[in-house]
């Protein structure tokens, strides 16, 4: 089982580039980007000068780290966004293709069950993607700081202090591993209503999936003069009982106005226990899970010659 998965999912990055292609194009944008706002800070030396000697003197380790987390929350939204995109496309695709051009059926001939098959397309939108895609933020969190530490170096700071000094990187990789794997178990009842639309739809994938989404939150609010479906599905993407309350107010110290500790520290904002025991997580698998089963009932039962 754990072998034929393996497998699967390799075949998966033979048959998807786009899982791996995606972030890696994303990065190199935020690298020129990185490069691009150098360049341009590097024509106003004056101003430069100063707020380099700021960022020396006055500001303190916890304002440099809050200044580093700012940027890694930035380029690492970035990714998020992309990788949603991704797995959308990716879920519409995968079934839907084996059978358009009918490599269905030299699959069908191996020793993998449809289950698996399918499984492993989940695994891939659920978990592969994610990971992927945090893995391609800490390598272009890495190049970038590099690159800001030589610019610091030619314009005469001190960058292992500015920079590495105060980076908080493993507080943020770790942070943006836990939310981006969250955010797609959270939202893994689209995941599955997706893979079932695909291993279902002849035509139109994209089309089938969201006019559903689309005409039944009209028709109920026509017929019904409510909008149950509508808030339980375009609502659940603010739902997600990770995040702890943020005070703005106490975010800075009153007296010195300077950022206390833990308010730059993404993980204290986390509640991993919370969202492991929410209803409204585990909820969302069992739904995940009845599509899924559709989609594999589907696949097994077409026929496909």
């Amino acid at each position: 089982m754990i072998g034929n998965q393996l497998a699967l999912i390799k075949r998966e990055f033979w048959e998807h580039r786009s899982i791996y292609v995606t972030p890696l194009a994303i990065a190199s944008i935020v690298t020129l980007g990185t490069l691009a706002m150098l360049m341009f800070a590097g024509g106003f030396a004056k101003e430069l000068d100063i707020a380099i000697f700021g960022a020396t003197n006055i500001a303190g380790d916890t304002e440099r780290q809050a200044a580093l987390t700012g940027f890694f929350v930035g380029t690492s939204g970035v990714f998020l966004l992309a990788a949603t995109v991704l797995t959308v496309f990716y879920s519409l695709d995968c079934l839907y293709t084996e059978r358009k051009d009918k490599s269905i059926l030299f699959w069908r001939s191996m020793p993998v069950t449809d289950a698996e098959a399918v499984i492993s397309k989940l695994a891939t939108a659920i978990v592969i993607i994610p990971t992927v895609t945090v893995v391609v933020i800490i390598a272009t969190h890495l190049v970038n700081l590099a690159v800001t530490s030589i610019w610091f170096s030619v314009k005469g700071a001190d960058a292992g202090h500015l920079i590495w000094g105060s980076v908080p990187l493993l507080d943020n990789w770790l942070a943006a591993l836990i939310v981006t794997l969250a955010s797609a178990i959270w939202m893994s009842p689209f995941v599955g209503w997706l893979l079932f639309v695909s291993a279902f739809t002849k035509r139109s994938p994209f089309l089938m999936a969201f006019m559903p989404l689309v005409l039944i939150p009209i028709l109920e609010f026509i017929f019904l003069r409510s909008s149950f479906f509508a808030d339980a599905v375009f609502s659940r993407k603010g739902m997600i009982p990770l995040f702890r309350g943020m005070d703005i107010e106490a975010f800075f110290d009153k007296e010195t106005l300077h950022l206390s500790e833990e308010a730059v520290s993404l993980l204290a904002f986390l509640d991993v226990g919370r969202f492991l025991t929410s209803p409204s997580m585990w909820g969302g698998v069992v739904v995940c899970a009845v599509f899924v089963t559709a989609a594999i009932y589907v696949r097994r039962y077409r026929d496909e010659s």
